[in-house]
């Protein structure tokens, strides 16, 4: 698909342009709004491609829990490995659509790969995810970014008491997920593993006070991400942190989501798995 395309679908998606507007503009890109919405059909996210792992999987157990954020109750999808031993634990934090059908799977694939996983709403101040995604993105820009991250530190301290859990922890994050997940890197000394998949870095003065390990996964056409590379690797070897960085030649952002059928790039995502459960596996399990 046409790059110019991919950006401005890339635009909509993180920036408040209204939909109207972005159909406006794909319209002159395609040559019409026929043309556009079926555009659209390719563009936007196919649930029908969600589940890789069922909820009725016999090695795992899932559940829609709540827990004790910042002046709210969070609710989460909390999945675990069948078997009775103490794991790693994982918190998960979705893109900008919220806790969707995708997420609740890569939940499930990180609990098969042996590890507690614990993917919390973003948006449970507002009820939680609601299924109009347009909804849910023009949420995202009226949570309080305070009390968020709170919340998803709660996440952690929540993962950390389970009795299921080996108090070594974990997270990974997808877009407004991996901006979050640097984050807690930041705020979280006792984090062991942070895995951003093309997610905002942190002010260059607040990575001096990562501990965890860092892996980071970004595509190779993602430009508006990707600017901010450079100064956040400066930092990170200025500071002495352990980190990867991987920059998946012709990968698109969201190339990790199956669901999203122009922009995932299966080679990437599968070699980027890889390497996110081989960094949990050495850090989460000890």
């Amino acid at each position: 698909m046409d790059q110019q395309i991919i950006n401005l679908f890339d635009e909509y998606t993180h920036k408040p342009l209204s939909r109207q507007d972005f159909l406006n503009r794909l319209a002159k890109l395609t040559g019409g709004m026929t043309a556009a919405l079926a555009t659209l059909s390719l563009l936007e996210l196919n649930y029908a491609h969600a589940a890789t792992i069922p909820e009725q999987d016999g090695d795992i157990i899932t559940e829609d829990i709540g827990y004790p954020g910042d002046g709210t109750t969070m609710k989460a999808y909390l999945a675990r490995p069948r078997a009775a031993d103490k794991q790693g634990g994982v918190v998960l934090i979705h893109e900008n659509r919220g806790l969707n059908p995708h997420i609740r799977d890569v939940a499930r694939r990180i609990a098969k790969a042996g590890f507690l996983c614990l993917a919390p709403d973003a948006l449970s101040p507002f009820d939680g995810t609601p299924a109009d995604e347009d909804k849910a993105r023009d949420l995202f820009g009226r949570l309080d970014m305070d009390k968020n991250l709170n919340n998803f530190l709660r996440g952690l301290d929540y993962l950390r008491a389970q009795p299921g859990c080996n108090g070594n922890t974990g997270c990974v994050g997808f877009c407004w997920g991996g901006a979050m997940v640097n984050q807690l890197a930041v705020h979280d000394p006792g984090l062991k593993a942070a895995v951003a998949f093309y997610g905002r870095q942190p002010a260059s003065e607040d990575v001096s006070k990562i501990k965890a390990r860092v892996q980071l996964h970004y595509g190779e056409m993602d430009e508006r991400v990707n600017a901010g590379i450079p100064a956040y690797e400066a930092a990170l070897k200025a500071a002495g942190i352990k980190y990867e960085l991987y920059i998946y030649e012709g990968a698109q952002h969201a190339f990790h989501n199956d669901t999203a059928p122009t922009r995932y790039n299966e080679a990437a995502a599968k070699l980027a798995w890889e390497r996110t459960l081989r960094l949990f596996k050495e850090t989460l399990l000890n």
